[in-house]
This record gives structure tokens, C-alpha cells and sequence, in this order.
């Protein structure tokens, strides 16, 4: 049976909140590194939003089991959380490689990397990988 146009747009919401979710996750994990601490504030300077809709966001990760925090304290990833941000670390840094290695400049290459990341296949991924270090790139 053919997809709906409400099924198409079901998917592509879907695929959006995993992206926001894996950028949130990933960018409280850069923080922590960083600071030794992230806050609300962080996230919404980070991603140059509003401190409602950041809230929302990591209010809906809290939910999902993604965070852990509490009005007025800190954020701290789960364990969960810890693994989503890896993942998308690592996912990030091979496309930021294959994207180097084909020539991109480096301003570019972390601009694209920041969107092709979320829509790559393992396959494509790995190729991007076997590319990238028989380049020189990792």
C-alpha cells in the first residue's frame, strides 16, 4: 500500500524531533566537556533559540529518558543520553572526514556536516569512513 501524504509528513516530523533530540543530546555532551556544566541558558545560546522553546525541548527529552534535570539545576545526560550524543559525535566527525577529504573547506565542510549527518545511512556511512581514511583524513 503507497504512502499518504499524511504518512510522508508523519515521517519527516518524526525524523525531525530524532534530529533535535541527537543535536540536543550531542551539544549538552560538548558543554558538559567544556564547562563541567549545562544549563537552559547554554542550549538556547547554543542554538539560537528562545528559553521556552529550549525548554521545551529538553523537557521533552527529559521525558524520553534522554536527561535528567530539575527546575533551577544543571542538566546531566542519562546513560541513554550519553550513548545518543556519542553516536551522533562520531556519525558527525566521519561526515566532517569524508567531506575534508573530498576537498571541502573546513567552514563549509562543518556547516553541511551539521545537516548530512542526520540522513546518511551505516552503509553510506561506512563508505564515507573507508573514503575518508584512505584519504589521510583520520
Amino acid at each position: 500500500m503507497p504512502l499518504t501524504a499524511a504518512d510522508r509528513h508523519r515521517r519527516t516530523r518524526r525524523d525531525h524531533a530524532g534530529e533535535t533530540a541527537e543535536d540536543y543530546a550531542e551539544a549538552v555532551a560538548v558543554i558538559l566537556d567544556q564547562h563541567g556544566v549545562c544549563r537552559l541558558v547554554d542550549l538556547a545560546e547554543r542554538f539560537g533559540v528562545s528559553h521556552v522553546t529550549a525548554n521545551r525541548v529538553v523537557a521533552r527529552l527529559e521525558r524520553e529518558g534522554l536527561i535528567d534535570t530539575a527546575p533551577y539545576q544543571p542538566i546531566e545526560l542519562t546513560p541513554a543520553g550519553r550513548r545518543l550524543a556519542r553516536a551522533a559525535q562520531r556519525r558527525h566527525q566521519t561526515v566532517l572526514d569524508f567531506l575534508r577529504a573530498l576537498g571541502v573547506s573546513e567552514r563549509t565542510a562543518n556547516i553541511d556536516a551539521e545537516g548530512i549527518e542526520h540522513h546518511v545511512s551505516p552503509e553510506t556511512l561506512r563508505a564515507f569512513a573507508a573514503f575518508a581514511e584512505s584519504h589521510g583524513q583520520v
